[in-house]
């Protein structure tokens, strides 16, 4: 057994020091060493020698092991340092070839509409709160003054969910639960996601708007017209010019439309105004008694204003885009001009 364990030894060595690859070490080690290995097979011999055999040959077969391991710890280091030096060889890096650039990230243009007008609102007062995308036909409807007989329903094209549901069709609900939680004064503006049944180069099914409401005592048709008036110079410049329009919206009474002039023509007319001079930006009004009435609130001891716009029509006009589905196919060459 004694002369099996050296030639072992010896046979080992030789195999250890002609490998050259550390796979081939791999190999070796297991075939030796491992639980079914060659010294492994020969030590369970040991158990059928004489107690006088047994801490001899023992001795010797651990002597041989931790030889055979540090001969491979030894060669193991030797091939690991001959590997990375053929890679820094073989992988020569140019450095007179130009670099890799980094491709830096760009905010997108819806989102730098939303921060500029919400940056213009804060300096105004406001707060900025959020919305669910999820409403109940109350929120989304009925609280704002739109029963399930209105005609104004007809307005939206919604999607329904089948639990009764509905993805809000406007930002407007928001006041709702703004208000029930919230005593007067509330000053605040809602961005957020909306929902349509309706798709073409100017309307898409999910799209931006921006919610306002300020609720006190005592707030006029003056303090809206002031407040819009300054929104939209501070957005589309000082010498623009804008005029406001009777309108309909079911939750106001008076209600308006708000037009700018327009920013292509400046008002002579052309194809993007239609030849009016004016474009059509926001919808607005003083809300109506019965959206108060809804809340809790008494619309006899407060008043307010609300106001709506879209932030990709905002977007287009300022960028002079006219495809709005540009904006949801996230080419970048078209996100990286912004």
């Amino acid at each position: 057994m004694e002369r099996r364990l050296l030639e072992l030894k010896e046979q080992t060595i030789r195999q250890i020091k002609q490998a050259a690859v550390l796979d081939e070490l791999e190999k070796i080690a297991v075939r030796v060493l491992g639980k079914k290995g060659e010294l492994t097979d020969i030590l369970k011999g040991v158990g059928k020698l004489s107690v006088a055999e047994r801490p001899v040959v023992g001795k010797i077969a651990n002597k041989i092991k931790t030889e055979i391991k540090r001969v491979m710890e030894e060669k193991k280091g030797k091939l690991g340092i001959e590997a990375r030096e053929k890679s820094l060889k073989d992988d020569v890096v140019d450095t007179s070839l130009p670099g890799k650039r980094s491709v830096i990230g760009r905010a997108h243009p819806l989102n730098i509409i939303t921060s500029e007008i919400v940056q213009i609102f804060s300096r105004l007062g406001f707060s900025v709160k959020e919305g669910p995308d999820i409403e109940d036909e109350y929120h989304n409807f009925e609280a704002l003054n739109i029963p399930a007989d209105h005609p104004a329903r007809d307005m939206h094209d919604t999607f329904y969910m089948k639990n009764g549901n509905v993805l809000r069709t406007h930002t407007s609900p928001a006041q709702i639960h703004i208000m029930k939680k919230t005593k007067p004064p509330v000053k605040i503006i809602v961005p957020g996601k909306v929902y349509r049944c309706d798709s073409d180069i100017t309307h898409s099914p999910v799209f931006h708007q921006i919610e306002g409401l300020f609720v006190d005592r005592s707030v006029s048709v003056a303090e809206l017209k002031g407040v819009l008036g300054f929104f939209l110079h501070e957005l589309f410049g000082h010498n623009k010019k804008i005029r406001f329009r009777p309108s309909y919206f079911p939750f106001t009474e008076p209600s308006t439309e708000v037009d700018v002039q327009c920013v292509k023509c400046d008002g002579s007319g052309c194809n993007l105004c239609k030849n009016t001079g004016w474009i059509e930006i926001l919808g607005a009004g003083m809300v109506n008694r019965n959206v108060f009435r809804s809340v809790g609130y008494d619309p006899d001891e407060v008043t307010g204003f609300a106001f709506g716009l879209g932030v990709e029509r905002i977007a287009m006009l300022q960028y002079e885009i006219h495809d709005i589905r540009l904006f949801y196919e996230n080419d970048l060459r078209f996100l990286k001009q912004f």
